[in-house]
């Protein structure tokens, strides 16, 4: 029997994968903050945790949009390409 790799090479073999340092960090930071909150919580400091849940959406926002950008700028700067 025949093996078969399957990888998105074989999907997309023109297309170089990019990546961004800063999406880790970001979710680094957004564990941080989930830990944090969850500490919180269990000594009984609602108060706090309300805002490390706040801080948390503010992080995790400003992650995804990050991804959201750089798959964007990434997506037109390879269509340039492609159409010269």
């Amino acid at each position: 029997m025949a093996v078969s790799k399957s990888g998105a090479g074989e999907f997309f073999p023109d297309k170089k994968h990019v990546r961004n340092s800063l999406v880790p960090v970001g979710a680094f930071i957004t564990t941080g903050v989930l830990t944090a909150r969850l500490i919180s919580f269990r000594r009984g400091n609602s108060h706090l945790g309300q805002k490390l849940m706040r801080a948390r959406v503010v992080v995790q926002g400003a992650t995804v949009a990050l991804v959201v950008g750089t798959a964007y700028y990434y997506g037109t700067q390879f269509c340039q390409v492609g159409s010269v």
